[in-house]
């Protein structure tokens, strides 16, 4: 099933039933959201995968060089070409 979003809907046209749980002001706009719930397994397998990838790791430059054959040691490679433009104390390099 897809998501079902409906934006700017107004209380007066949702469901007595719904506006029981929403103590809202009358002229308030609401987004609804409609969507299939996941099962506790299914929210277990995919709190796990979140867990096992960082924003960092997930980012797709993560791991771009460790195919490569001609850098022996990614982390030097990495601190040689920052030397370039940063000084020890993080400040820019001048030039």
């Amino acid at each position: 099933m897809k998501t079902l979003i409906i934006e700017h809907v107004a209380l007066t046209d949702l469901p007595a039933a719904w506006l029981a749980h929403l103590p809202l002001a009358p002229n308030t706009r609401v987004t609804v959201r409609i969507e299939e719930e996941q099962s506790e397994e299914q929210s277990e397998d995919q709190s796990e995968e979140q867990s096992e990838t960082s924003p960092l790791t997930a980012n797709p430059l993560f791991g771009m060089w460790k195919d490569r054959e001609d850098i022996a040691d990614v982390a030097v490679h990495a601190r040689q070409l920052r030397a370039a433009r940063y000084k020890l104390d993080g400040s820019g390099s001048e030039g």
